[in-house]
């Protein structure tokens, strides 16, 4: 008898790196519920120990836009606290973090592209990758939201799969608890139809100026993501989020790492160096350099 049910879903999504942890039914549904997920003891003290003494060999008196070998200080004010940009190039628990086991799979599942024109050059690419170090009276303003659909972040799921276009995880490397300008988010907020009206009040764009310092504090519906050094959360850069200001002495200190779709492009013009292409292992020389570029025979490279 001629079948006359057919299966239109597509088959199970892959796991890139079997070995490592995947989600579980209950992280998937609270990844799509609330547009995060929060990971504890991703790295070990070990690698924690070892991010930050690395991070230590910048000089603290390096100047906004100054260079550290490849990696550059972010020209951002003083407010936002320090920004190291392209810390992957610093090697050991930095470079591993570029696809570390511990939420890899996480990434890859989130992102979705399996078995379509999203894998075309690889399962992932690494938009942006920085480490923040913050003080007291230091913060980030609250920032994204579903409301304006901005490709570049968005969110989605469609056919049994994740469509998310970027997926951050966000990595702490100190204990950050009340006063310590955690990370805040809106959960649910990837999915907002209306803009929060805090986008809409006076001087919102100045907050991020130079002379400005806004924070996330005693904005409705915004929750501290409270973290021991080694946790992370990964969460789609759709959700609306910021930080608290930090009122404690001391310091707080997070990295983040941005993936997307291997046709992504770099967020502000980096490349990553012959240095770390040539001793990354194959998978992640493939989330930093997923395509080489075609030139007429006889044209020199760019490295």
């Amino acid at each position: 008898m001629e079948q006359r049910f057919h299966n239109h879903l597509p088959p199970p999504p892959i796991v890139n790196v079997p070995e490592a942890r995947v989600p579980t039914d209950l992280d998937e549904y609270l990844f799509d519920l609330n547009g995060f997920v929060i990971l504890r003891g991703v790295l070990s003290k070990e690698e924690v120990a070892d991010a930050n003494a690395r991070i230590d060999t910048i000089p603290r008196s390096l100047p906004r836009n100054g260079w550290h070998g490849w990696v550059q200080r972010e020209d951002h004010p003083e407010h936002r606290g320090i920004s190291y940009q392209q810390v992957y190039e610093l090697g050991g628990a930095l470079e591993r973090m570029i696809d570390h086991p511990n939420y890899i799979n996480y990434v890859m599942r989130f992102i979705g592209g399996h078995d379509c024109f999203d894998y075309h050059h690889g399962p992932a690419f690494i938009d942006e990758n920085f480490y923040t170090i913050r003080g007291p009276g230091e913060a980030i303003p609250l920032h994204a939201g579903g409301h304006d659909r901005a490709k570049r972040m968005s969110f989605g799921y469609h056919n049994g799969r994740f469509q998310c276009n970027q997926i951050n995880v966000l990595m702490a490397f100190t204990d950050i608890g009340p006063g310590d300008g955690a990370t805040m988010v809106i959960p649910g907020s990837h999915k907002s139809n209306i803009a929060h009206p805090e986008f809409s009040k006076p001087k919102r764009y100045d907050e991020w100026q130079d002379g400005g310092g806004g924070s996330v504090d005693g904005i409705a519906g915004a929750i501290e993501v409270h973290m021991k050094a080694g946790d992370a959360i990964v969460f789609v850069d759709a959700t609306c989020h910021g930080s608290a200001k930090r009122v404690n002495p001391g310091e707080r200190k997070i990295a983040v790492y941005r993936y997307g779709s291997s046709w992504n492009r770099t967020r502000w013009g980096y490349h990553a160096s012959p240095e770390l292409l040539a001793r990354a292992n194959p998978f992640a020389r493939k989330i930093i350099n997923p395509q080489e570029y075609v030139r007429p025979p006889g044209t020199d490279a760019r490295w």
